[in-house]
């Protein structure tokens, strides 16, 4: 690939910038998102350009990283010999390889650069569609199934190398809106596919997933594409090898990993999992997975929507104030939805899932906005006492980042142990009761933990 730079010039009155030599694509070596008057002149236009081709690739990422939640109701028992708990392993086992390459994904921005990681990781969801499109048909061994299931998870990857890159881009008092855009976007992938297989098994039937294939393969390589010839490089986003060290001796680091656990942990665990609980739960009032369909996808769309509001409301009102609030009415939306599975009531349980989904929604915006805010606040503590102010910044973005992919690593471990919960209340018991429990207990332990790190009385962060 031929390279391409990209130059930001200083205003006039600045001596011109000092270009470094890079190769693999376009690079910006001036990047200033803080300065008033570089942001309004240049930093803004070029923002929002990456930002726009960032959201559709974690958009179509999204997307195939949830197509199991779709393709299982694509097979039925009677002609796949797949029972429920075997069709929970097939959406967990996307979400735990999503967890995983989410750490490697967020550093390979720093390492490459985020236009060029774009364009490899757009090009990576391939494997795992035109795999599934070979193998799915009738006959098909269930250990197939499971790998092809697995590779699917690389698109859970996408959203922690958009975020971590995204980042870089915006001044601080913009992030909580770019952050909440960027992965909000990015959500909607989980509804879009499952509106469009609700669409195929409507005019196809259960017969022809491969339908819903065909549509995104040239997705990804309008994704790549677009990468290519649109996006830019960061050198200023570059870490050092030590930052990773950094993030993991940060308290801050572990706290907010469990918050996210907690918001987003329940999107996409229950993205994944609510039409199968719906079938399984409910299955008397579904003649088919088509009638199942018809309701699962309302719930990641508006969570989904919602995410990009957490972000504003966090930089207006703070994101602590936001998050803690957010936990409290997850928690009664989940005894909600355990009232309804007692009471055997369709509509209540739909609507306390809906309102599940789009609560984390919130809380996904809010809690994310609370990183570069954390280390923002200690990059300040440290130009107080003296240090240079351009390396606090550094330091504080180097971090911000850091933290980032490794919340967003293990926040989407959440979505894992939401299907297992399903996957061991279902075998056990025969309803979701005892993970609807779990949920609240959860919850309950997010909100402490938010109230007393960050809102109780004397706590530094407590404007964040």
């Amino acid at each position: 690939m031929s390279t391409q730079r990209t130059t930001v010039p200083r205003p006039a009155d600045v001596e011109q910038q000092r270009v470094r030599r890079r190769t693999g694509g376009r690079w910006i070596d001036d990047w200033r998102p803080e300065d008033p008057e570089f942001w309004e002149q240049t930093g803004r236009r070029i923002a929002r350009r990456n930002l726009f081709f960032s959201v559709f690739s974690e958009h179509i990422g999204f997307s195939v990283w949830s197509l199991w939640s779709v393709l299982v109701l694509f097979l039925p028992e009677t002609v796949y010999g797949i029972d429920p708990a075997g069709k929970f392993l097939l959406t967990t086992l996307p979400a735990a390889l999503g967890a995983a390459v989410r750490l490697p994904y967020t550093f390979a921005v720093a390492r490459f650069g985020g236009r060029n990681w774009t364009i490899v990781s757009a090009l990576l969801l391939l494997v795992p569609t035109v795999a599934t499109a070979v193998v799915l048909e009738p006959g098909v061994s269930y250990g197939t199934l499971l790998l092809v299931a697995c590779l699917a998870g690389v698109g859970g990857g996408n959203f922690a190398s958009s975020m971590a890159n995204i980042n870089a881009f915006y001044p601080d008092r913009l992030k909580g809106w770019a952050l909440g855009l960027n992965a909000g976007g990015g959500n909607l992938g989980v509804p879009v596919v499952q509106l469009l297989g609700l669409l195929v098994l409507a005019t196809a039937g259960t017969a022809h997933p491969r339908l819903l294939l065909a549509v995104y393969i040239p997705l990804i390589v309008v994704a790549a594409v677009g990468a290519a010839l649109l996006m830019d490089n960061l050198t200023t986003a570059s870490s050092r090898p030590k930052v990773m060290r950094e993030a993991i001796r940060e308290p801050h680091t572990w706290i907010l990993s469990l918050l996210y656990i907690g918001s987003f942990g329940s999107f996409i665990g229950f993205s994944f999992a609510f039409g199968q609980v719906l079938l399984t739960q409910f299955s008397g009032s579904f003649a088919t997975p088509l009638a199942a369909a018809s309701l699962t996808w309302l719930g990641p769309l508006l969570g989904s929507l919602i995410r990009p509001v957490g972000g504003s409301l966090a930089d207006r009102f703070g994101g602590a104030r936001v998050t803690c609030v957010t936990f409290a009415a997850m928690a009664a939306a989940a005894a909600a939805v355990w009232t309804a599975s007692q009471l055997g009531s369709l509509p209540l349980f739909v609507a306390g899932f809906v309102a599940l989904f789009v609560l984390s929604g919130m809380g996904n915006g809010s809690t994310y906005k609370m990183i570069p805010g954390i280390f923002r606040l200690q990059a300040m503590d440290a130009v107080a006492a003296g240090e240079d102010s351009a390396t606090a910044d550094a330091r504080a973005l180097r971090l911000s980042g850091a933290v980032i992919g490794l919340a967003g690593a293990i926040g989407a471990s959440g979505g894992v142990l939401v299907n297992l919960a399903f996957r061991q209340s279902f075998l056990t018991t025969g309803t979701g009761d005892a993970a609807y429990v779990g949920f609240i207990g959860a919850y309950v332990l997010c909100l402490g933990t938010t109230w007393a790190v960050y809102l109780r009385r004397g706590s530094r962060a407590s404007g964040l």
